[in-house]
């Protein structure tokens, strides 16, 4: 088992700046690659943001390329996603979750996921 847990969000005014972080404890987290995904009230979960397993290849959403920087410290068990010039749009749960399939969009492909921060942007 691979236990996550997100962390940095909270409420911040559009345009602004927040970066999350899921720290990861259980198996070898260097074996997985990591997304995060988000999910507002209504609505389906939504692909944001994923990262090889040494970090060298990420991708994006449309939605977030260019505002978006996904990142990892595989030393210490850390993944990071830099949200820059944030939009109303962008409030929603953050999920992190890790998979053995690189660069998947899919949630049903990630094995482990964590319970999710809240990013609010405000007008």
């Amino acid at each position: 088992q691979v236990h996550l847990v997100e962390s940095g969000g909270g409420l911040v005014q559009a345009g602004g700046s927040l970066r999350l972080s899921c720290a990861a404890s259980g198996r070898t987290f260097s074996n997985y690659a990591m997304g995060w995904f988000r999910q507002a009230p209504g609505r389906e979960r939504e692909f944001v943001s994923a990262i090889s397993r040494s970090g060298g290849v990420t991708y994006y959403a449309d939605s977030v390329k260019g505002r978006f920087t996904i990142s990892r410290d595989n030393a210490k068990n850390t993944v990071y996603l830099q949200m820059n010039s944030l939009e109303t749009e962008d409030t929603a749960v953050y999920y992190c979750a890790a998979s053995r399939l690189s660069g998947s969009r899919l949630n049903s492909e990630y094995e482990y996921w964590g319970q999710g921060t809240q990013v609010t942007v405000s007008s």
